[in-house]
């Protein structure tokens, strides 16, 4: 009865030391749907940005996916499978919920016996991730995570439903966590709008994807801002010290908007905004990192810059971090 629990030692911060993507190999134009629905390519540019998207193939899982950008995440690190203890994948678009992706990514990239799990928090996915991962490295609970972000949203849309089959499409992302002497990752600024909570939806499990665009497009041009800033104050830094902005690409109409009232709050002018949603489409939690780690690779961003992460979607939840490019 007199014994005590102990503790196990542990980093005082964190960091994100590799990034990979995977994007699938189909390019679809809006052209393309030009021909299957009622729409153009004007028109989709105008209101949602978009100019292509990529479509998985039927072999394509979210597994897959989503083991194909770990493994470069991981090399991109310096480490091996055998150095990672902990798996989480982001995800909302499963085709069935068990087994969970993160087991089924381990046995892809060979990780043996890692602690795996999933979670969705749509859209705020990567985000919610991200600040998971490096609290458990903090409180010594894991050593190197790989945290992923994978969708297969095509699984869930209905090819014809005008509104949605623009938007979404296929892709995923991972980052490795670590621990650091100093922080590189700054503390989530995050929660819900319970008050719409079924602005999106899928309904059941024979049914698609459903959100009413209007409410979401006011919603996150007017609640997302003030979470980003937040997260810029949490983590004792000013929003001029921000290099990259990188929201989830929804819309870019909605990145452009929450990116011209950050550059009103102080922001500077010249901050690089991720816009990968003209050739990416909307990739809900993988389209944070796939959009930093493409612009990482056109030399866009460089390594050790502070980014600001903004992630927002189904619940509707939302998240928001700063931290430091890898």
């Amino acid at each position: 009865m007199s014994a005590s629990i102990t503790l196990p030692e542990h980093p005082a911060a964190t960091r994100i030391a590799g990034l990979g993507h995977f994007r699938p190999e189909r390019v679809v134009t809006n052209d393309e749907l030009a021909k299957t629905i009622d729409t153009n390519d004007e028109w989709i540019r105008t209101r949602v940005g978009i100019a292509e998207r990529h479509f998985a193939a039927e072999s394509d899982t979210v597994a897959s996916m989503g083991a194909a950008a770990g493994r470069l995440a991981i090399a991109d690190a310096g480490l091996t499978s055998a150095d990672i203890d902990l798996v989480i994948v982001a995800t909302c678009t499963l085709p069935t919920p068990i087994p969970h992706a993160a087991t089924k990514v381990a046995s892809l990239l060979d990780i043996q016996a890692p602690g795996a799990f999933d979670i969705n928090a749509a859209c705020a996915g990567f985000c919610y991730g991200l600040s998971t991962a490096s609290a458990l490295i903090r409180a010594g609970e894991a050593r190197n995570v790989l945290l992923v972000g994978s969708e297969k949203l095509t699984d869930w849309i209905d090819p014809a439903d005008r509104a949605n089959a623009i938007i979404f499409a296929d892709g995923a992302a991972a980052v490795v966590v670590t621990g650091a002497e100093t922080a590189e990752i700054g503390p989530v600024a995050w929660g819900c709008a319970i008050d719409h909570t079924e602005t999106i939806y899928i309904k059941d499990r024979e049914s698609f994807i459903y959100q009413e665009g209007q409410t979401v497009f006011r919603w996150a041009t007017s609640a997302i801002a003030p979470v980003a800033i937040e997260a810029a104050r949490r983590a004792g830094v000013e929003l001029s010290d921000i290099d990259v902005f990188a929201s989830h690409q929804a819309n870019l109409r909605i990145v452009e908007s929450i990116a011209k009232k950050l550059i009103a709050a102080g922001a500077s002018p010249d901050i690089t905004i991720a816009k990968d949603i003209v050739t990416t489409g909307n990739t809900s939690s993988a389209s944070i990192p796939i959009a930093l780690d493409r612009m990482r690779q056109a030399g866009e961003v460089r390594s050790g810059d502070l980014v600001l992460a903004v992630g927002f979607g189904a619940g509707l939840t939302f998240g928001s971090q700063v931290f430091r490019c890898p």
